[in-house]
């Protein structure tokens, strides 16, 4: 099954130290991209998360996101030997002034340092980041595959076209060839010149070799055998894909040149634009 590129997904999760929430984005890209947000403390998980998003994932431009809400009730320490040195600088000044002075303990408190919340055991943190962060991953490889699933159906109904033309191309030309050598005996005719059966036949004989496209038409099969085949493969296929894609571009340009009919000419035509539609769809392809 082949996988979009573009996806989104969104994990939360409660812990006693607060909300955590990942979000991921992605988006074509030739290559594997992985760009993080995350709050400073929690800077040491860059590491493990790029691993886990790298296994994953193949190709694509990745913005990882993640949002920590400490909990507004952390648990806090008093910092003790700050509160002592506060009162006894406290006291100092009320001797000096003479004056005797007491310090409100709100005052103490809203002193930068008396109060210090408690760190949260980062390894039981992590620990449970990152299994948010798998739930996430998890979502964004679902939704790359169900978009994965429409690109593929769209492609294949593109091949069937493909393949349709193809086929029609191949049964008119008997009666495409018939019909320039038709009328190039009509012109001949209207000259009323005397005809050279034999340079007639050599005209026909290079005509013919001009226009014959068997070649061209065969690879053009051949190739499609091989977009179906990657179709149903279970691996990123992207770029083969985009490869295909170039070279059933090249011989539908070579039937187009090769033409001598407006016939042909139009399946020409007709081939690039299904070509193309394909090529815009795969570039959104893992």
């Amino acid at each position: 099954m082949i996988r979009s590129m573009t996806a989104f997904a969104r994990s939360t999760a409660q812990t006693e130290w607060g909300d955590v929430c990942w979000e991921l984005r992605s988006v074509n890209h030739r290559y594997l991209e992985i760009s993080t947000r995350l709050p400073e403390e929690l800077r040491q998980l860059e590491a493990p998360i790029r691993e886990r998003i790298s296994k994953a994932l193949q190709r694509g431009k990745i913005d990882c996101n993640l949002r920590f809400q400490s909990d507004s009730h952390a648990h806090f320490e008093l910092n003790t030997s700050l509160v002592q040195q506060l009162l006894a600088l406290a006291e100092q000044v009320n001797q000096t002034r003479q004056q005797q002075d007491e310090i409100p303990t709100i005052e103490l408190l809203r002193w930068p340092g008396v109060m210090e919340a408690t760190p949260p055991d980062f390894e039981a943190l992590s620990k449970i980041l990152l299994q948010t962060l798998d739930e996430a991953i998890e979502q964004l490889l679902a939704y790359r595959q169900r978009e994965g699933e429409q690109i593929k159906q769209l492609l294949e109904q593109r091949c069937q076209a493909i393949a349709k033309e193809v086929s029609t191309v191949r049964e008119e030309l008997p009666g495409i060839l018939q019909s320039q050598r038709e009328r190039l005996k009509s012109r001949l005719h209207e000259l009323e010149q005397n005809l050279n059966m034999e340079r007639l036949e050599q005209e026909m004989v290079f005509m013919a070799q001009k226009m014959d496209v068997a070649e061209e038409l065969e690879r053009i099969e051949a190739h499609l055998l091989e977009v179906n085949q990657a179709l149903k493969e279970d691996k990123p296929t992207g770029r083969r894909l985009d490869f295909l894609m170039q070279e059933l571009n090249r011989e539908a340009n070579t039937l187009g040149s090769k033409s001598i009919h407006t016939r042909t000419s139009m399946a020409s035509v007709n081939l690039k634009v299904l070509i193309e539609q394909m090529r815009e769809q795969i570039q959104n392809v893992e």
